[in-house]
């Protein structure tokens, strides 16, 4: 069995990446997928002043994995992630150089191979409240749920390119192709709309309804959500089947490091921790 871990919305705690690195340095899993939200909230209008990356990544999350690499050598797990709504742009160069230092994949709307599988990164979300932006596009139409505001509307740490302007299901038709879905991973920072995975008090649903669409169409092998930190909580849930799709969240509303632990090879050998200090 090939053991994965799957953690999301970590939000720069360092508890929790440090009960997280506890438990690799435990139980070895093969593969770690860190689902977007990793990096501590920054005011818009204090990155605004300071467009400077995120101290987090080069003096937490740097020395963090790679003690962890030194430490565990060729049982370092291979490490996937992605940015999440919470996050910054402007903060990518930070995550790159991680690649580069061979201490994790930054799935940034692409995949790479790993053995059979695809491995895929999608962070996008539709339209939220919030006033960062730089994560969020218009899902199906340009339509947004009360309350939210328009992509255009908040603060951007980079200047938007041509393909800002696309919608969440074109995204998706590009990034998938013509590929087949057998043995397909992905990983998103949205849950999949009217889902167990995407609710949150005041609203019936926020998940993306181009991605439960993809997955109730396309039936990918699984897919890895986060976003809706309450959702558990209130549906009592944090995984869900879609026909042969088997989806886990990660997101959680309450202080412990929620882990999810699954088997790549038979994913509904899977089970939910939650880690407390």
């Amino acid at each position: 069995m090939t053991t994965c871990y799957f953690v999301s919305d970590l939000h720069g705690s360092e508890d929790k990446y440090n009960l997280l690195a506890r438990e690799i340095i435990r139980n070895k899993p093969s593969f770690l997928f860190l689902g977007g939200d990793l990096l501590p909230h920054v005011r818009y209008s204090d990155k605004q002043k300071s467009n400077e990356l995120n101290s987090f990544i080069k003096e937490f999350m740097f020395p963090l994995f790679q003690s962890l690499q030194k430490q565990m050598g060729c049982n370092y797990p291979d490490v996937f992630l992605i940015a999440g709504n919470d996050d910054y742009k402007s903060d990518i160069p930070g995550f790159e150089y991680g690649v580069q230092k061979e201490l994790w994949k930054f799935l940034n709307s692409n995949k790479v191979r790993f053995g059979p599988y695809h491995i895929y990164g999608y962070s996008y979300v539709p339209p939220t409240p919030f006033r960062i932006k730089d994560w969020e596009k218009y899902d199906i139409d340009g339509s947004i749920n009360p309350g939210c505001l328009t992509p255009e509307g908040g603060y951007r740490s980079v200047p938007p390119s041509p393909a800002d302007g696309k919608l969440i299901s074109d995204d998706l038709e590009i990034l998938i192709g013509n590929d087949i879905m057998d043995r397909a991973i992905f990983m998103f920072h949205s849950p999949p709309y009217d889902s167990l995975l995407d609710k949150i008090k005041g609203q019936e649903s926020i998940g993306s309804i181009a991605i439960r669409r993809f997955i109730d169409n396309k039936q990918p092998y699984i897919t890895l959500h986060g976003h809706a930190h309450e959702s558990s909580t209130l549906t009592g849930c944090w995984n869900q089947q879609f026909g042969r799709t088997h989806s886990f969240s990660a997101a959680y509303d309450g202080n412990d490091l929620a882990l999810v632990v699954f088997q790549i090879d038979n994913p509904a050998q899977s089970e939910r921790k939650l880690i407390a200090e």
